[in-house]
């Protein structure tokens, strides 16, 4: 498996069987590869971004992401999936988990947008969304690669994201959301 890291809280995965996953696609190049599946945590532009999602979609892309976007969803054909359900396709697992912040206004748990989980080759691969240290990282359990948020304005800062990933102990870790672009 390949994990690269594209820009802010984009990245795309490369199975050993070929497949093509894209978590929070944006600004992507006009030749980016097609993707076999596009999931986006939740609307904001910088990680539902409508014309990366174009430029990656194909007849047969499955686009997931928590069913409080399904209207985005919808105009694509995707699928939105309760937190916690799990979507599979060929040798990959999907679930969705929930990703918010407490002490930031920008991501209320209410809304229910989502970290992901991608397990497939026998690892497990954690991309938290536009999140803060929450309860619910303690359940992660036997987490290969964290993508986690750092940047502080919209999501933890740099020194919380390293407490959380305390909580669960995840065998490489990846910052993201790190301030790169000016408005996030």
């Amino acid at each position: 498996m390949e994990i690269i890291w594209l820009s802010h809280a984009a990245f795309k995965i490369k199975t050993n069987s070929g497949k093509v996953i894209y978590l929070d696609p944006y600004q992507l190049p006009k030749d980016a590869e097609k993707a076999d599946i596009i999931i986006s945590s939740h609307s904001h532009g910088d990680h539902f971004d409508k014309r990366s999602i174009k430029t990656i979609l194909k007849d047969s892309t499955s686009l997931l992401g928590p069913v409080s976007i399904s209207n985005d969803l919808n105009k694509f054909n995707g699928k939105g999936l309760k937190l916690g359900e799990v979507f599979e396709v060929d040798d990959i697992k999907i679930q969705l988990v929930p990703s918010y912040t407490i002490k930031k206004a920008t991501h209320p748990k209410s809304n229910e947008w989502a970290g992901t989980i991608i397990e497939t080759e026998g690892k497990r691969v954690y991309h938290a969304g536009d999140t803060e240290r929450i309860p619910e990282m303690k359940d992660l359990k036997d987490i290969t690669v964290a993508l986690m948020p750092c940047g502080g304005k919209f999501t933890m800062d740099f020194e919380e994201s390293c407490s959380a990933t305390l909580d669960f102990k995840p065998k490489i870790v990846v910052p993201m959301h790190n301030l790169y672009i000016s408005h996030v």
